[in-house]
């Protein structure tokens, strides 16, 4: 006969159980040199992911990349005379909470504008 003392532990172990199962989480990186492209992918990505029902968490901007460089504008005199460029790589994060095949598939088979870049990972 199990006492009054020992069902409440079982209680906490069986929560502890479910706090403690494996959370798996497709994390999408998106990256592109025009934000508004990647906007338009991210509200494409998300919608997709709606559709099934799965939950998901972003988009999060993340720190925009930017690559400069300085060229001389005369091969041979002038040294002062320079030119500066730079590219802006825009980033965004996505995490999807416990996907099912059915969302990864959708997810697969869709087709991004060029331009877009997609790094995918489950964790």
């Amino acid at each position: 006969m199990a006492t009054t003392a020992e069902k409440p532990k079982a209680k906490r172990t069986a929560k502890k159980a479910e706090a403690l199962a494996p959370e798996h989480k497709l994390r999408i990186r998106v990256r592109a040199y025009e934000h508004k492209i990647l906007d338009l992918s991210v509200k494409q990505i998300m919608d997709t992911a709606a559709r099934f029902d799965a939950k998901v968490v972003g988009p999060v901007p993340l720190p925009t990349e930017i690559k400069r460089w300085t060229v001389n504008r005369s091969t041979f005199v002038h040294k002062d005379a320079r030119e500066q460029f730079e590219m802006r790589i825009h980033k965004r994060l996505i995490d999807i909470m416990n996907p099912t095949p059915k969302v990864i598939e959708a997810l697969t088979n869709l087709s991004l504008p060029s331009g877009v870049t997609i790094d995918v990972k489950m964790v």
